[in-house]
Formats: structure tokens, C-alpha cells, sequence
């Protein structure tokens, strides 16, 4: 192997390490190969370049954040130890107090501890982070956009998604309003929002894609994946499964359509839209027209009862004659001359202008991540460009190995978030019963309190008994006003005022 990598070495091939540390073994030495010049003997290239390639082939199999794979096959990977110095978090909205941060985390729940994504940290914020990528173009390839993400917390409103940006871009000051060339990911906001974003530039302005896509709103691990190929076509899919596919001639609005309703068309005068006739054939049987609708019931019998000079000529009643079929019609048959229904015929549309580069972006340069949160908690992993969907295809299946995993984990912790749940409500309902007591809101003592209150305020030493007795002597006083001379008029107001005197005096023969 070290004889045919010293015959592979390039003249002068700078042994850059920072950019060997970006290819797999296969991929330096698709790059050596490139160049068929030999270079002197040289065991320590030869030695630093095979011990380099090694590395990052350990390199490429725990990576787990960032990749980019391109035709050559050149990988590019932020692994666990390293995503600090390779993701840039932005500035923006940091001075008015309203920037996130992102944390490195496998989550509160997780299929394998040794995947670890971004995590969303801060509530109500906005966060924005980027990292370089090597210079990608889809020019005659197939563009291949995929990552995952978890949506571990009750996200109210909030985004999801990724960009992929061209050009330079001031990372610290990546934002809301840096240009993009893509933007795709989901976007939640109540129930009524659950749209997937597929959003393309092209020559400066952002187009959304016309189709209502919609994103998965649980809390376990979503891939999404966008393909757009050179022909301009493009397929969405989540978890591995096409949620949608179609063009970009159709899908967005970024060209005029090809072709346009004639808006000066007419349907001919001899279109015949009608699937069904009347048969001409068919006519009328003699006598149709005189068939009654009733007839007298064949099974009724005069009543034994019935006399005709009383009751008059016994008649039968009447019932629905089975040979009536209606007013008579025509049968129908199928129309020979049937053509279709009518539409306006399509023309080409002068205004369009065909593009053969629609599907190309400008070079990709970085990919970033900006969104606001109501409530934080996403994790971000697995981000992926390439040209190779089967490959795309590959990584979600080694990731979902551990999907059951995954499930197991996040009904645990659903079973302690309960638990943490019950146990803080039971805390705070005896912490409040306990500041009740302490300020004499106690409901069963403050009963007791206000029913001792008003037994002093109103004869406490009235039992129901005396209040009957009282009553029924009021009752009987009514009656023996009526029965007083006026003179006595001015005891009534003692009476009235005194009720259990009025009893006895009511008792007495001298009233």
C-alpha cells in the first residue's frame, strides 16, 4: 500500500493537514490520483498521509452533527469534541436580550447516548448558529438536504428548520435577514400551524413552495429530507417515506407557467357534452296516458253491518295501482356524439421563459440554523449534503436502529415528568392549605366562626322550638287585630314588638 500511495503522490501536493483531516481514505485517494505525476520517494508523506487518512476514517464513523458529501466523496464531519470550533453561534439579537444558545446534548430522551445533537436552551429567545461547509454546487447533480430533529418540549410556537447559504456570510452577525438559497424544516405555532417549509432563492427573492406540506408534531426523532435533481424535479420525505413530490415549473412561483387558459376560446356550437340521450326509438304504448293512479282494493269486502238506505252504495277503498308507472318518459341512452365535457383549451404563454439552471443554487457555503422559540428544547442532529439519496437513505436506517430504543426512553421519562408532575401539585396544594390555616382562611374554622358570630348577634338561646312557638303567636296576633277596638290600637305596636308577650296575651280572656 505505501508503494502505490508514493507512486499516487502529486508533485508538490501541499500536505495541508486541515484539509486532509476533511476526506475518508478513499476520498485522499481519489484526490491523489487526479494527478498522474510521480514525485520523488518519500516514506514521510507516504507516512503522514496514510496515519491522516486513518484518522479520519475513525473520524467518519462517530461522526454525527455536520456532513457534506459531494461527487467525489469528500466528507466533511463536526464530531462531539470538536462542534464548538466549527459552529459559529450568531450575535444577533444578543444587545436587546433576546439570543438563545445551543447546548451539545444527546436530550432527555435518546435511542443511543453516544448521539449527541444541538439542543435549543433558552425560552422565548431567538437563536441563530452556523457553520462553513466545503463549497458545494448541485450544477448537473443531485442536491440531497437532510437532518433530524426533536421537538422534546411543548414547543407553542416556534421553528424547526435549517438554511443552506451562499456567498460570504459574517457568522457573528448571521440572522432573521441573512439571504439563503434554501430554507426547509418544519414550523410549528398552535394547532393550526404545522407546516413543512420547502423555501428556494433564485435570483434574490424567496419563493415558497404552494403545497400545503405538513410536519410531524411528536416528540421523537423526525428525519426530513429535500432532493431536488437537474431536471428540476424534487421529492420531500419524512423518515424515509415521500410525503410529496413534483416540479419546480409547478410547485412554486418562480417562473410564469408554461401554459395559459385560452382565455378567447369558445366551445363550438356542435360540442356535444351530453353522455346520455333520449332514445328516439322509444314511444309511448297506446293507452299509457288513461292507466288511473288508484284502484278500488280487489281484497276489500262490504262491511256485514253495511245498509245501503242509511249509509248509501258501499264503495271500495282505493289503493296504489301497481301498472301506474308515472308520466311516461323516454329511455336514455349513451350519446354517440358525446365528446367530454368542455374545457378551455391551454396555449403556450408568451411571457415564459425557460430557464435550464432553475434547479441550480448558487455555491453552498454554510449551513445555519435560525429560529424563535416560545419554548426551547429542539435537538438538531444529523445534518447531511450530499448528491446521493440512497445514501441519505442509508443513514436514516443506521439511525433508526435504535428507534425502539428511542421509544423506551421517551416513555420513561414521560412516566417521571408525571410523576414529578403529581408529586409538585400534591407540594403545593398542602403548601397552600398551610398558608390558609396560618391566616385564619381555614373554610371549616371560618364556618364555625361566622356561625358562632351570628347565633350571639340573634337570640343564641332560641332553639327551634321557641322560634315555632314564636311564629304561630305572630300568625294568631293577624287575626285578633281585626278583632280590637281602635282604642287599642297603640298596644298593637307592643305586640308586634314583643311576639311572645302577644302569645300569652292572646291566651288570655282579657284580650
Amino acid at each position: 500500500m505505501l508503494l502505490v500511495l508514493w507512486m499516487a503522490l502529486p508533485i508538490g501536493y501541499p500536505l495541508n493537514s486541515s484539509r486532509i483531516t476533511k476526506m475518508p481514505l478513499r476520498g485522499t485517494l481519489g484526490v491523489i490520483s487526479a494527478n498522474p505525476k510521480i514525485l520523488r520517494f518519500n516514506w514521510a508523506s507516504v507516512a503522514v498521509f496514510l496515519c491522516l487518512s486513518l484518522k479520519c476514517t475513525k473520524l467518519y464513523e462517530r461522526a454525527e452533527i455536520l456532513s457534506l458529501r459531494s461527487y467525489d466523496f469528500t466528507l466533511f464531519w463536526v464530531t462531539k469534541d470538536d462542534w464548538q470550533s466549527r459552529w459559529v453561534e450568531s450575535d444577533w439579537k444578543r444587545t436587546e436580550g433576546k439570543a438563545g444558545s445551543f447546548i451539545h446534548t444527546q436530550g432527555k430522551w435518546h435511542g443511543d447516548p453516544d448521539d449527541k445533537g444541538i439542543q435549543t436552551s433558552s425560552d422565548a429567545k431567538h437563536f441563530a448558529i452556523s457553520a462553513k461547509i466545503p463549497e458545494f454546487s448541485n450544477k448537473n447533480k443531485t442536491l440531497v438536504l437532510q437532518y433530524c430533529v426533536r421537538f422534546e418540549q411543548e414547543i407553542e410556537c416556534g421553528g424547526g428548520y435549517i438554511k443552506l447559504l451562499s456567498g460570504f456570510v459574517n457568522q457573528k452577525k448571521f440572522g432573521g435577514d441573512t439571504p439563503y438559497s434554501i430554507m426547509f424544516g418544519p414550523d410549528l405555532c398552535g394547532t393550526d400551524t404545522k407546516k413543512l417549509h420547502v423555501i428556494l432563492s433564485y435570483q434574490g427573492q424567496n419563493y415558497p413552495i404552494k403545497k400545503d406540506l405538513q410536519c410531524e408534531t411528536d416528540k421523537l426523532t423526525h428525519f426530513y429530507t429535500f432532493i431536488l435533481r437537474p431536471d428540476a424535479t424534487y421529492s420531500v420525505l419524512v423518515d424515509n417515506r415521500e410525503r410529496d413530490s413534483g416540479s419546480m415549473y409547478t410547485d412554486w412561483d418562480i417562473l410564469p407557467p408554461r401554459k395559459i387558459k385560452d382565455l378567447k376560446a369558445k366551445k363550438p356550437a356542435d360540442w356535444e357534452d351530453k353522455e346520455y340521450i333520449d332514445d328516439p326509438n322509444d314511444f309511448k304504448p297506446e293507452g299509457y296516458d288513461s292507466i288511473p293512479r288508484e284502484i278500488p282494493d280487489p281484497k276489500a269486502k262490504e262491511p256485514e253491518h253495511w245498509d245501503e238506505d242509511e249509509d248509501g252504495v258501499w264503495k271500495p277503498p282505493k289503493v296504489p295501482n301497481p301498472a301506474y308507472k308515472g308520466p311516461w318518459k323516454r329511455k336514455k341512452i349513451k350519446n354517440p356524439n358525446y365528446k367530454g365535457k368542455w374545457k378551455v383549451p391551454y396555449i403556450d404563454n408568451p411571457e415564459f421563459e425557460d430557464d435550464p439552471d432553475l434547479y441550480v443554487l448558487k455555491p453552498i457555503k454554510y449551513v445555519g440554523i435560525e429560529v424563535w422559540q416560545v419554548k426551547a428544547g429542539s435537538v438538531f442532529d444529523n445534518i447531511l449534503i450530499c448528491d446521493d439519496p440512497e445514501y441519505a437513505k442509508q443513514v436514516v436506517e443506521d439511525v433508526f436502529a435504535h428507534r425502539e430504543a428511542e421509544k423506551d426512553s421517551f416513555e420513561e421519562a414521560e412516566k417521571v415528568r408525571k410523576a414529578q408532575e403529581e408529586e409538585e401539585a400534591r407540594r403545593a396544594r398542602e403548601e397552600g392549605e398551610r398558608r390558609r390555616r396560618e391566616r385564619g382562611h381555614d373554610h371549616r374554622g371560618r364556618r364555625d366562626k361566622y356561625r358562632d358570630k351570628y347565633r350571639k348577634r340573634y337570640d343564641r338561646h332560641w332553639d327551634d322550638y321557641h322560634v315555632r312557638r314564636a311564629l304561630i303567636g305572630f300568625a294568631a296576633s293577624v287575626f285578633q287585630i281585626v278583632s280590637l277596638p281602635k282604642k287599642c290600637l297603640s298596644s298593637i305596636v307592643v305586640h308586634v314588638l314583643d311576639p311572645v308577650k302577644f302569645i300569652h296575651l292572646g291566651q288570655s280572656n282579657d284580650a
